[in-house]
């Protein structure tokens, strides 16, 4: 039997010293079919060990039902670790922050009003311990002692920059003991006093979050661990991009030499992000200090390996600098060839129908999406105005995130959380009044966690309330099958563009692909039926990566939905990525 623990000044494997030398590979950003090619290229980089988040919304989109199959098949990316000969660290939160839909929470539990986020609340807690049970029979059986790659496991993320509720860590970990978690605990905050202090207890070993000053953050939180070994937890090897901003990047040398100084100091490591990946779907998350800012469908962050598993300057670069502190295994990995180059006719063309959405839910005042059990995407609203043919000025309580307003079928503007836009002029007083609302992400990080999603009232007309609502959700899953038989009406125009177009193109076999986007206006696509994520010219990413494992050899199907001008004629397939201007 093997055994990991926590000695007096280094971590024992098997009894003895051990460096944990890590990668973040989040397996819900990565498709599975690529995740054994991304774990083999960590190790041939010199790292011992993967380090995954757990995110519990994408698990458990509803109470009650917990999701282990195909890209959230934990189990199955724990043991590719496995059979890489490589240890696992595990961090189930609850909360998690990873700039992802809610921090990881799931909408149905932030939503609850008997309950309290991240504290000594019954109700909040009594859904984690539902969900560390869900949980345990994956992780306990895969923990090392076991037979199975998990050395560490965290308890909660960053706790010290939200609360200092010391009795609802000791909670958690009470809870992730009794469902048969073993291995050591660990928690992990950023190293000031402040954060260290609230954020942990005894019966968890600190770790430290940064990604430069080596010597002064373990300083700091060797005062806080003082004894032990000393564990940067999430070594920041570059950053995230935000819709609206620059592409974020670091120097290679730069980062290679703080990783230098770290690994010097004696210290064993986890760099975030080895591996980024994508935003797949609808789960990208986003911030808001003062302003709402989504995060965009590319999680690159910049990493040693690319979106697309291609091992860059910095790999190389951190590869020379683990070399003189561990063994490098002699073999490289190779560097995949560029992405097929073609053009694909967007000839079958139309609008969204009413088939589309799903049943209206009816009632005096709009509804948010949250109560209505809609998690994550978008929706329609709709109301009749009596006011009179003269100009009228709406005004919404609150529009999260993005509303594109139509009266009587005639598009009039767009209301933008993230410019602060809460009102505008109708042309008249009276017809059909219609909001068609994107839920563009949920805060992933600070106080605004867990808020409700779609229109929040009140909504007025010069003053007035407007009620008899409805709202009707997009069902996206949908779109795909139902675009295949092009729509002749018109009713569907809810907004500039609202249409859809779908083509056909062929490979000679699966091919990891990237898209461009960057002439396009905002909107989804889909190749095959899944869902890649969103697109918006206001960039900066201006490709989708497209994983091989949602391609096929022969035809493969592209659908595009655009929400803001005309869909596009033709795509086209470029032969590696374009993530835009980059932050000086």
């Amino acid at each position: 039997m093997r055994t990991f623990t926590i000695g007096e000044n280094d971590f024992l494997l098997d009894g003895r010293p051990h460096r944990v030398l890590s990668g973040a590979v989040h397996y819900f950003r990565v498709h599975p079919d690529d995740w054994a090619a991304r774990i083999r290229a960590a190790r041939l980089m010199g790292l011992n060990t993967i380090e995954t988040y757990v995110a519990w919304n994408e698990h458990a989109p509803r109470r009650g039902r917990f999701d282990l199959s195909g890209r959230l098949d934990l189990g199955r990316f724990l043991d590719t670790v496995a059979a890489e000969g490589m240890h696992a660290i595990v961090r189930p939160g609850p909360y998690i922050c990873a700039e992802f839909d809610n921090g990881g929470l799931p909408a149905w539990l932030t939503g609850a009003p008997d309950v309290e986020l991240r504290r000594t609340n019954t109700a909040y807690l009594d859904a984690v311990r539902e969900y560390l049970e869900q949980l345990a029979p994956v992780l306990v059986p895969r923990q090392i002692h076991r037979g199975g790659p998990i050395i560490l496991v965290q308890v909660e993320n960053e706790y010290g920059a939200y609360g200092d509720d010391h009795a609802y860590l000791r909670r958690l970990t009470e809870l992730t003991r009794q469902v048969g978690i073993t291995v050591p605990l660990t928690s992990i905050d950023q190293p000031t006093d402040e954060m260290l202090a609230a954020g942990g207890i005894p019966e968890l070993h600190r770790t430290g979050s940064f990604g430069s000053d080596a010597a002064v953050r373990l300083a700091t939180l060797r005062r806080h661990q003082p004894s032990g070994p000393l564990l940067c937890a999430e070594f920041w090897d570059g950053w995230f991009d935000s819709w609206g901003t620059r592409h974020h990047t670091t120097s290679a040398e730069k980062s290679a030499a703080e990783l230098d100084a770290l690994l010097a100091a004696g210290a064993s490591v986890n760099i975030y992000m080895f591996h980024g990946g994508t935003n797949f779907g609808l789960t990208n998350g986003a911030n808001h200090k003062g302003r709402y800012v989504p995060i965009a469908t590319s999680y690159d962050y910049d990493a040693p390996l690319d979106e697309a598993g291609r091992p860059t300057a910095k790999y190389w670069a951190f590869r020379d600098v683990i070399a003189k502190y561990a063994p490098v295994p002699e073999e490289q990995p190779a560097d995949p060839a560029d992405a097929p180059t073609l053009e694909v006719d967007l000839a079958q063309r139309s609008l969204l129908s009413s088939e589309v959405f799903a049943e209206p839910t009816y009632s005096e005042h709009p509804l948010a999406f949250d109560v209505i059990g809609h998690a994550r995407g978008y929706g329609v609203y709709r109301a009749h105005l009596d006011a009179g043919p003269s100009p009228v000025l709406l005004e919404v309580g609150e529009v999260r995130d993005r509303a594109w307003v139509r009266l009587d079928g005639r598009y009039v503007g767009t209301l933008a959380r993230d410019a602060h836009e809460r009102a505008l002029v109708l042309p008249a007083g009276r017809g059909e009044l219609e909001l068609f609302v994107e839920d563009q992400g949920r805060v992933n990080y600070g106080p605004l966690i867990g808020e409700e999603k779609g229109l929040i009232g009140p909504i007025t007309v010069d003053g007035r309330p407007v009620t008899e609502w409805s709202v009707a959700p997009l069902r996206l899953d949908a779109i795909p099958e139902i675009v295949r038989t092009p729509s002749s009406g018109t009713d569907s125009s809810l907004w500039p563009g609202g249409s859809t177009a779908r083509g056909v193109f062929r490979l000679s076999r699966p091919s990891g692909l990237f898209l461009e986007t960057g002439d396009w206006g905002k909107g989804l696509v889909w190749i095959n039926g899944f869902l890649l994520g969103r697109y918006w010219r206001r960039g900066p990413q201006q490709t989708l990566f497209v994983p091989e494992g949602a391609t096929r050899r022969g035809a493969n199907e592209l659908t595009v939905l655009e929400l803001e001008t005309r869909a596009p004629d033709t795509a086209r397939l470029v032969s590696g990525p374009e993530y835009g201007p980059v932050e000086d």
